[in-house]
């Protein structure tokens, strides 16, 4: 592992993103995913959080970080899930002095290039830049129409229970101001797979935070396996629905509670 610098800002000085990228097996992708960030944005650093791939990813990774003092690797002793390998990251960033902490895939689907538009839309305020499809300007390439459908038809059933003016709830490329995450009572969160995204985006919402969405195009991972799996689409389904009836009986009460109150 490289010595990691401290990020910790001195005077006027605008300290690096951190990039955190977390893998399972991702060894096919990992090496042209790292080298396009650093290549598509001289305002980051890379951490490969690595979930102890069986494939040899978190050798490979070791490998980026001892050639490249940008690239830093958190190594973890088991497959724990998208979220837990984000709360960990937004730790790490933390522990050493970052301000800004951006989400991106090991496999290629998300487009580096983006980067410096999701930071500018934290340099003009916002407190989350998240890299959209469903907006204008924003689309989904390679993916195959049951995948589209899918994702879609989540946006709009989170969107209609939690009431929530975000076009792409489930995206996976976002930028935060890290002072702005531990607002949101992250030791409370539990949300292991893609779920762990929309979680994020109520959490954020409630708090009232400035929400922008950054067109971008998503195209479909080059090489491995999706991630995706039933039991990653029951989480998001039963939590939503959770969520959605406590927000909606909350609605509820405080509308008797104002009828109460003006008669």
């Amino acid at each position: 592992m490289s010595q990691t610098p401290d990020r910790r800002p001195t005077g006027n000085d605008t300290s690096p993103a951190i990039v955190a990228i977390p893998t399972y097996n991702e060894r096919d992708n990992i090496e042209t995913t790292v080298a396009a960030a650093l290549t598509g944005c001289d305002r980051i650093d890379v951490l490969i959080v690595d979930d102890s791939s069986p494939d040899g990813t978190g050798d490979i990774a070791d490998a980026l970080a001892a050639a490249e003092t940008r690239v830093h690797v958190l190594h973890r002793a088991e497959k724990q899930g998208l979220g837990a390998a984000y709360l960990a990251a937004f730790d790490w960033a933390t522990q050493h002095g970052y301000r800004t902490v951006v989400e991106m895939d090991a496999d290629g689907s998300h487009d580096p290039a983006d980067l410096p538009r999701l930071l500018e839309a934290l340099d003009d305020g916002a407190d989350v830049a998240i890299g959209s499809r469903y907006i204008p300007g924003g689309a989904v390439r390679n993916w195959a129409l049951h995948r589209l459908a899918l994702s879609r038809g989540a946006g709009v059933f989170t969107r209609a229970m939690l009431g929530l003016k975000v076009k792409d709830v489930t995206a996976g490329y976002r930028a935060y101001r890290l002072d702005g995450l531990h607002k949101l009572q992250l030791d409370t969160v539990n949300s292991v797979g893609y779920c762990f995204q929309i979680d994020l985006t109520w959490r954020a919402v409630k708090a009232g935070f400035d929400i922008r969405e950054v067109p971008i195009v998503f195209t479909e991972r080059r090489a491995g396996a999706s991630k995706m799996s039933g039991a990653i689409t029951v989480e998001a389904l039963w939590n939503v629905s959770r969520w959605g009836l406590a927000h909606r009986t909350r609605q509820l009460k405080d509308a008797l509670r104002r009828g109460r109150i003006e008669g």
